[in-house]
């Protein structure tokens, strides 16, 4: 559920990002897209720096306490987008659910704890189907609500939220004994102290660097959906949040019903090197399409890569000691951070440069440069992948 409403609140404001940007401002649709960049650079920061600190104080007070706390973070900031009365706020709750949505580590722990590791790669399959229902849930909302008002949604979540996070209060046990708790350590409670720590684990960087590029290239999707499909299909908040719903149930069906039989059949290294191909060629058809009826085509072809995290993590956890799964997750979540503050930028620059008149007119750009991104991830896996059998 703390997965779910993580991954609802990115997506709620999706479809009502272009209304909302524009009630507070007067901007065109490319120059929006470029503000919406920095709102989620910014909530990529903040979710890169206390990624780490959540993930170590999950190893030293417990997974409970850290995700309770997320909870109500995410009320607070829902709440704040609501009232907003300038971009500056917007800022502000966006630096707020940043701190919250740091919550992948304590998550993330809390499933190894409770899980064999034969059967990680089928309960972190149902954690990224709790995403991708989040992925469904939050658009579609959106979209639909949107469509009375561009802060509508951010009330409702708001009050959604709060009663999840009491709800946990009096439901949701603690997973990490204390006897396997360990104590905070500053040295590793830093985006880079997680990364230089679990690098002295074979093989942790160059897995952890193809996961980079991948997450990378999936800020295309954050970053500029809803000003592409306005560019590309002139669609309203509904039709936005239907298209980003349908992915989202899309990637649900792939994640939560077909990680566990598919791993299990093909192994975590031929899912990976599959959904890879599938993404790659998902985004070159999402850069060049023109028609409504491509766009869902490729939605649909898209979700085929969704196999690529569930298989990573699985791969990576028989890897690491027990009593470092925490540490191990504040770096796949501090790398996610570090992709989310330089993907949104980037991939919202480019739309603006294709798409403000000044010079070619591509309003797929971004996703071709995401297709290039996942073709290096592969070729960085197929590297490690060799030391992988020669060890």
């Amino acid at each position: 559920m703390v997965l779910f409403f993580d991954a609802m609140g990115v997506a709620l404001i999706l479809p009502v990002m272009p209304d909302l940007i524009g009630e507070l401002s007067s901007l065109p649709n490319s120059r929006a897209a470029e503000i919406a960049g920095y709102l989620l650079f910014t909530f990529a920061i903040m979710q890169f720096l206390f990624a780490p600190i959540l993930g170590a104080l999950s190893d030293r007070f417990g997974r409970r306490p850290v995700l309770l706390l997320a909870l109500l973070g995410f009320s607070i900031d829902y709440f704040i987008m609501a009232a907003a009365p300038t971009l500056l706020w917007l800022f502000v709750a966006r630096a707020i659910s940043g701190i919250c949505g740091a919550t992948f580590p304590a998550a993330n722990a809390a499933i190894v704890d409770i899980s064999a590791p034969g059967e990680r790669a089928r309960n972190f399959g149902f954690t990224g189907g709790a995403v991708a229902i989040g992925f469904i849930f939050g658009p579609a909302f959106g979209g639909f609500v949107g469509e009375f008002g561009p802060r509508l949604p951010f009330i409702i979540s708001g009050v959604l939220t709060m009663a999840v996070c009491l709800y946990g209060w009096f439901r949701f046990p603690e997973t990490l004994p204390p006897e396997k708790r360990r104590r905070f350590d500053w040295r590793r409670a830093n985006p880079f102290g997680t990364l230089v720590s679990v690098s002295r684990y074979p093989l942790i960087l160059p897995l952890l660097l193809a996961l980079f590029l991948i997450q990378f290239a999936n800020q295309s999707y954050v970053s500029v959906w809803s000003f592409f499909t306005i560019e590309v299909a002139g669609w309203s908040p509904f039709m936005i949040g239907v298209s980003a719903g349908l992915y989202g149930l899309c990637m649900a069906i792939v994640q939560g019903g077909l990680t566990g039989p598919v791993i299990k059949r093909t192994g975590e290294n031929r899912a990976i090197i599959f959904s890879m191909l599938a993404g790659m060629i998902a985004f070159i058809g999402l850069g060049i399409a023109e028609t409504p009826a491509e766009i869902f085509i490729w939605i649909i072809g898209g979700s085929l890569s969704g196999f690529v995290f569930p298989a990573f993590q699985a791969l990576m956890t028989t890897r690491i000691p027990e009593d470092s799964q925490g540490e191990l997750q504040g770096a796949l979540a501090s790398s996610f951070g570090l992709a989310t503050i330089i993907g949104p930028l980037m991939m919202s620059q480019i739309f603006g440069s294709f798409t403000r008149g000044e010079g070619a007119y591509l309003p797929g750009a971004p996703f071709l440069a995401a297709a290039v991104l996942v073709m290096l991830a592969l070729l960085v896996f197929l590297l490690a992948r060799r030391r992988l059998k020669d060890r």
